[in-house]
């Protein structure tokens, strides 16, 4: 079956009702129950920092979701190894030119 890579811009428009594409998220959500999705630790990360400044109840709904996360099984959350991170650091080096953050280097290694 299809395996999808589920990233911060995902997530976060599922998290919050008021994201531009909070709609659209919920739309693939219903539509695909069953595809699994991967995700790594970082991008948890990233949902915990947005949701940090959003507010006590924000904070609270963004670690319900990285808690449920983890413990669905049609999503796959790839913990950081010291090779995945190396990895994602070279790739940072060698995009010095763009905006990517090593998250989503790491994202994009673990696409391959």
């Amino acid at each position: 079956m299809k395996r999808v890579f589920g990233d911060t811009f995902y997530w976060i428009a599922l998290l919050n009702p008021r994201d531009n594409w909070h709609q659209a998220a919920l739309n693939y959500a219903h539509n695909y129950p069953k595809v699994p999705i991967i995700t790594t630790d970082g991008v948890i990360d990233e949902i915990l920092a947005y949701a940090a400044y959003k507010g006590s109840l924000m904070r609270q709904k963004g670690l319900a979701m990285c808690l449920q996360m983890r413990r669905e099984q049609t999503i796959e959350v790839i913990a950081y190894t010291p090779e995945i991170r190396e990895l994602g650091l070279s790739l940072y080096g060698q995009r010095l030119d763009k905006g990517y953050s090593l998250t989503d280097c790491i994202s994009m290694i673990v696409m391959k």
